[in-house]
């Protein structure tokens, strides 16, 4: 063997043990890859079913908010109805009622003066 057919051998075993150390952490490297892969694999094996339920729960709040928006029209409608009715209740009978008040008020103090003044006056001879 000749110094160049050494220098090959050494050169070719360094060379065939610095594969071999640098082989360790490329397996260790494909190891944390595979974990890596199946925590994914998990994660998104358990995230699915929640998206979906997910969505089935605002499905459902737009079908609710939809039925409030519903109700929430209604009850204006019945507030303007109920607005409407009030005021042709005070148109059609608001007046007539505020005179038939008065006339009874006027007739009730006329009573009351003519029957007060006829009360007083007897006190007043009594008085004397």
């Amino acid at each position: 063997m000749t110094l160049g057919e050494v220098a090959g051998l050494i050169a070719a075993i360094a060379f065939v043990a610095l594969v071999g150390l640098l082989a360790v952490p490329v397996l260790r490297l494909g190891t944390v890859f595979k974990e890596a892969t199946n925590s994914v694999k998990e994660l998104t094996d358990h995230t699915l079913p929640i998206l979906d339920e997910a969505a089935t729960t605002v499905a459902g709040a737009n079908s609710q908010l939809e039925k409030v928006d519903t109700i929430t029209t209604s009850a204006a409608d019945v507030s303007q109805n109920v607005s409407a009715m009030t005021a042709l209740f005070a148109a059609t009978l608001g007046g007539p009622l505020i005179k038939l008040a008065a006339f009874t008020y006027g007739v009730r103090t006329t009573f009351s003066n003519h029957t007060g003044g006829a009360k007083a006056g007897a006190k007043k001879r009594k008085e004397k």
